[in-house]
């Protein structure tokens, strides 16, 4: 997955010669709090609430405005996890896609990428979800799927998380059903630390709503 396929055909860009109560105006209408300015094809930037209300002006055109994001962009070939690094970095709610010549193809959403990824992370499937913990040299992602798929089961989704100054790992795996107990004892008995699960235990019916729980706070 690249920028290009990500981009959202709803933002407008800015022109210079628009004011900041315009910009401001469509920043509430898109519900981001920055916005490109475009002159021609060319992206000078982007302009931000922070920015608008620093100049308390907001009959000033948004040209005249110093611009504290200039190089907030990607370029429409960048890979998925660019386009998360450089809008996560300074908590940005879009982010410019421009092609070779910098010239403006469209912006990509804060929700537009967390829409993605909740695709792509099968949130909306149903299944239970595993969280194992384990040591960097421990980790064997065959070994883990022979494990799911023994128990007549696949995986639907995988997210490795790293611990700070630690050679520990966490790894959360969406699996196809919700019934996980055997799968939990399977793990337990191949020595694998089991830090949580959401699913159907015969033994224990609360894990169903854990996982409701769980579904609905992904889902927001």
């Amino acid at each position: 997955m690249i920028a290009r396929q990500l981009i959202s055909n709803e933002i407008l860009p800015l022109k210079t010669s628009d004011s900041a109560r315009q910009a401001l105006a469509w920043m509430e209408e898109f519900k981001v709090a920055h916005l490109p300015i475009v002159n021609n094809e060319e992206l000078l930037g982007l302009i931000s609430e922070q920015d608008i209300f620093q100049l308390n002006n907001l009959d000033e055109v948004v040209g005249n405005h110093p611009l504290s994001l200039i190089k907030a962009r990607v370029n429409e070939h960048q890979h998925i996890y660019d386009v998360m690094k450089l809008i996560a970095t300074p908590r940005l709610t879009l982010i410019p896609v421009v092609d070779e010549k910098e010239r403006y193809q469209g912006s990509i959403t804060l929700i537009s990428l967390l829409e993605f990824l909740s695709s792509t992370f099968s949130v909306e499937n149903p299944g239970g979800v595993i969280v194992l913990e384990m040591s960097e040299n421990d980790y064997n992602l065959t070994e883990i799927a022979n494990i799911v798929e023994s128990n007549n089961a696949k995986i639907l989704s995988t997210f490795l998380m790293n611990h700070i100054d630690s050679t520990k790992l966490e790894l959360c795996l969406k699996v196809n059903k919700l019934e996980i107990g055997n799968i939990l004892q399977t793990f337990d008995r191949y020595g694998y630390l089991v830090k949580a699960s959401f699913g159907i235990d015969d033994q224990e019916e609360d894990l169903k709503e854990r996982y409701d729980s769980l579904m609905n706070f992904l889902n927001i």
